[in-house]
């Protein structure tokens, strides 16, 4: 055991993930300047102190969201399965139609400022809201949730990661650019969320969205998915009627912003919503109920709330 209470066996887990993240990145999807930054972040929170080691294994059903994310570049989901571009389109047409326009084409032409405003400020709660509401529940103790919560978190982003593959898509802003033709490489684009950006000047989305190459990942929305989650599990924890309030708000805000700024389609957000309650579903009523994966939990619990 060493000064900082790490034993000599998890010194060496803790050498060995680090060191397979970073070979596998490296080699496969190449190493940028933030990949070496959070790689000592991670280090010496790991090393630093017992408390700072717990906080970073209860992360870490958010740092493998962040990895396989990254890793998705080793391997572009159109290269496994055709992409759907015309067809995605027609039926999001044929189903929402308005006026022979697609809801995304309709809002396009009814624009304003004060909805570009609005559209920006519910996108950027998209992944910074959950993640601190996690981070709410953990040092607030209430790490059955925490734990629930952020593991449905990460399940539901495998699934979607598992529908891109299965069901490459393109999003509304990539019709409205390029046609039905398909362009491989082509990198992410603001679409509407670019007024955003030219109104406060900061750039934002524009630095998001720039070197996105996963472009043709629209089905299912996930953008739709984590305020989602968030919601749900606000109603298990102990938080006040107002922030569960709020969250329902920007839930709500954000599937209208993926529409109104051409991210997703309607079938997208559904699709989104309906992997969420399918992930939660399966989590909470099928694995909670193997009793291997519950003793895991618990022992999960234990560790990070020493």
């Amino acid at each position: 055991m060493t000064r900082t209470g790490t034993s000599t066996r998890e010194s060496a887990v803790i050498i060995a993930a680090l060191g397979l993240w970073l070979f596998v990145t490296g080699i496969f999807v190449g190493l940028r300047t933030e990949h070496i930054y959070i790689l000592a972040l991670l280090a010496i929170l790991l090393f630093a102190a017992r408390g700072t080691r717990r906080m970073v294994v209860a992360l870490l059903p958010f740092i493998v969201f962040g990895i396989s994310y990254d890793w998705m570049n080793i391997c572009p989901n159109y290269n496994v399965n055709p992409v759907d571009i015309a067809g995605l389109y027609e039926a999001e047409k044929g189903l929402f139609g308005i006026g022979g326009l697609t809801p995304n084409e309709w809002w396009a032409l009814h624009t304003s400022k004060a909805l570009d405003f609005m559209a920006g400020c519910f996108y950027l709660c998209w992944v910074p809201v959950p993640i601190l509401f996690g981070l709410w529940l953990y040092f607030g103790r209430q790490y059955e949730v925490y734990l629930h919560f952020s593991l449905v978190f990460l399940f539901v982003n495998l699934l979607g990661f598992a529908g891109y593959y299965i069901h490459p898509a393109a999003p509304p802003w990539y019709v409205a650019m390029h046609g039905f033709g398909f362009i491989p490489g082509t990198h992410g684009e603001t679409a509407g969320l670019g007024a955003w950006d030219a109104m406060t000047g900061l750039g934002i989305f524009d630095g998001l969205y720039s070197r996105n190459s996963n472009v043709f990942a629209a089905l299912p929305s996930l953008h739709a998915a984590y305020m989602l989650i968030a919601f749900i599990y606000s109603l298990k924890a102990r938080c006040p009627w107002w922030l569960r309030g709020l969250f329902a708000f920007i839930c709500l805000g954000i599937w209208w912003t993926a529409v109104y700024t051409s991210h997703h389609y309607i079938i997208d957000v559904l699709a989104g919503i309906g992997v969420t309650l399918v992930g939660w579903i399966i989590f909470e009523q099928l694995l909670m109920r193997w009793g291997a994966f519950r003793r895991f939990l618990g022992a999960y619990e234990r560790y990070i709330s020493k």
